[in-house]
């Protein structure tokens, strides 16, 4: 099943386009991660593929609703976490759970097996010491974490990661890796990351989108082997 395409989409902040005929596929229970040196518009790619940001030409497609039939459920986790809103009235417990929003009403009452979701993955994320912590207390690299965490507790169709360990050591990261694979492989989700660290992942991955600089500029999407039509997943 397509979850998003992009077809020949250009984009810019001014009248100087930043990307120009990019064209990415992706489908549900794929693993793929968005590589490219700094100032590729990597998040804006991102940005488009969500809908935030319209493109100039070209089309954006993203489908309302998974492979049963229900509204698709979208996590996604931005660049500069740590810019988060110091005086946000929440405890890191409060908004955790509240990811279990996303599957019901926020008017409901949390059944105990979402409240047992996101403790759980609080503690994954090795947040639960700081359970009853407000977020504005924590440094940038603890908000990350708790931003995953809720992510994760979204069990979403769909996790859009905008560099998500920055600031992590690489046995963290190790270990964030290992929970996006068990996501995809286990649990049939799908994944859509923006990462420098490609060497520590790319095994994992069903295909990696390059973004690469045309001559007049503007960046454009690419694999590791085509810049053509539909990518192929890496073997």
């Amino acid at each position: 099943m397509q979850l998003i395409l992009l077809q020949d989409v250009m984009f810019g902040y001014n009248e100087v386009p930043c990307l120009e005929e990019a064209s990415m596929e992706i489908r549900a229970g794929e693993f793929v991660a968005v590589t490219g040196p700094n100032g590729a518009a990597k998040s804006t790619l991102l940005k488009l593929a969500l809908g935030l940001l319209q493109p100039w030409k070209g089309e954006v497609t993203l489908a309302p609703f998974n492979g049963e039939g229900n509204k698709r459920v979208i996590a996604y986790v931005p660049q500069q976490i740590s810019a988060f809103n110091g005086g946000f009235p929440s405890s890191v417990q409060e908004f955790v759970r509240s990811g279990r929003f996303s599957r019901g009403k926020w008017w409901s009452r949390m059944k105990a097996e979402d409240i047992e979701v996101a403790d759980q993955w609080l503690k994954q994320m090795d947040m639960w010491e700081y359970r009853h912590r407000k977020i504005g207390e924590l440094s940038g690299g603890q908000k990350q974490r708790i931003c995953i965490a809720r992510a994760l507790a979204m069990s979403p169709d769909l996790f859009v990661l905008d560099e998500p360990t920055t600031g992590m050591d690489k046995e963290s990261r190790s270990q964030f890796y290992r929970i996006l694979r068990e996501q995809v492989r286990e649990k049939g989700r799908t994944v859509l990351l923006v990462t420098h660290h490609l060497f520590e992942i790319e095994h994992e991955l069903d295909r990696i989108i390059t973004l690469e600089r045309k001559e007049e500029g503007a960046w454009k999407c690419c694999t590791t082997t085509s810049c053509s039509g539909h990518f192929v997943p890496a073997g």
